[in-house]
Order: structure tokens, then sequence, then C-alpha cells
């Protein structure tokens, strides 16, 4: 199980390297960083996202020589979820001489055919945020801080720890130990900020919002936190 404060694994093709997101990566501490040469993709997410990163120019000349089909193909076929970042602004576009309505229509084909996510950043620092964005919320979803589509929990206990990790800034791990240090989801919301603050993880911070979020006291300035 990762730890919310696990470095986010982001493996970058070695081609990259002049396309200024390989250096926003290395400069940030919360990233665990591998440079090689891909066969698919630029970027591979916590080793679950294969990432194709294009700027508009190049999504521009990939339409016109069927680059970008023969991309997505590949993307599809491997067994990791397929995205696709579209760097830059219309700008950026210049005359290239493939109209918007051609544009367009790859995108459909790439997004509702392949079956591609398509994400969009304005400049490389913006791509690599994406990345550990992605990341992040990999990990997240892989320690059940996400809710998942129809899931019911079973048994009181798994009850309980589904409620309580509605509260703010409380996932499965700190739902554990609110209910082993306070019992039950009724002694949770009755216990105050200091109480809440001395379970192991939380801080005041986190123990005001919780506070807050049952009706017992307002954030620190009155308003939602």
């Amino acid at each position: 199980m990762n730890h919310p404060n696990t470095p986010i694994r982001i493996v970058a093709d070695d081609r990259e390297e002049a396309g200024g997101v390989i250096a926003e990566l290395r400069a940030r501490v919360d990233v665990a960083l591998e440079v090689r040469r891909l066969p698919v993709g630029d970027f591979l997410v916590e080793d679950r996202f294969a990432v194709e990163r294009k700027t508009l120019a190049d999504f521009s000349c990939s339409v016109v020589d069927a680059r970008l089909f023969k991309q997505a193909a590949a993307l599809v076929k491997g067994s990791r979820r397929a995205v696709l970042i579209l760097e830059g602004t219309t700008a950026d576009l210049g005359g290239g001489g493939v109209s918007r309505e051609s544009l367009q229509g790859a995108l459909i084909t790439v997004s509702v055919f392949f079956g591609l996510v398509v994400l969009r950043a304005r400049d490389a620092a913006e791509t690599a945020r994406l990345l550990v964005y992605l990341g992040r919320q990999a990990q997240q979803f892989a320690r059940g801080s996400f809710p998942r589509p129809g899931y019911r929990p079973k048994g009181k206990r798994a009850r309980q720890l589904f409620v309580l990790q509605g509260l703010p800034g409380v996932g499965p791990e700190r739902a554990a130990r609110l209910l082993e240090r306070f019992g039950s989801v009724q002694a949770v919301t009755a216990a105050s900020a200091d109480e809440l603050a001395e379970v192991d993880g939380f801080g005041e911070i986190t123990a005001t919002r919780i506070r807050w979020a049952v009706g017992e006291a307002p954030g620190p300035d009155g308003n939602e936190l």
C-alpha cells in the first residue's frame, strides 16, 4: 500500500529530453523519475498510464501524415490506460495549413473511437504537473480514497469506515485510526477538536475541519474550509 507521501513513479522516454517536461519533473522532490527508451508513449505514470505528449504544432503535423492514428492504435493495444496530453495554445498552431474542422475530427477519432483520454496543458510546466496529478490520484485510488461506482460496504465496521472517509482529510488509514481511538462514528462526531488532533496522523487544521463538517463549530475565519 502506497503511503500518501510516496513519490510518483514516472518513466520518461529519452527522446523527450528537449521538450522541457523532463527538466520540470527532475526539479520535483515528489517524483521518482527514470529516463529510458519507451516502445510506446512518452511517459509511463505509476506503471498504469501510458501518456503521449504532443504540442499542438506536432499534433497538427501528425494529423497530416496520419502518424497520430498509428500512435493512438499502438497506445490502446497496450495493457496500460492510454492518455494524450495536448500542450500549447492555439497561437502555437501558426499557419500549419490544417483546418479547425480537421483537428476537431482527429480529436473525435482518438478520444471516441480509439478511447484515449485527452488532457490539455498550456506548456511543459503544466504537462509535468498533469503527470504528477495523474500519478497522485492513481495512488489515492489504489488506497481506496476515491469512491468506487456502485460500492456498498458490507458489515458494520466497513460501513463505519466508509462514513468516516466522508470527513475532510480522512482516507482509509485515518478512518481506521479514528474508529480505533473512539470506537464509533457517533463518538468521532462528538469528539472535540483537541481530542481529534491527538489521534496519530491528525493535526489542528484537520481536526478543525472535521469539527466544522459535523456542524459543531465554524472554521477559523467563520467560513467553509
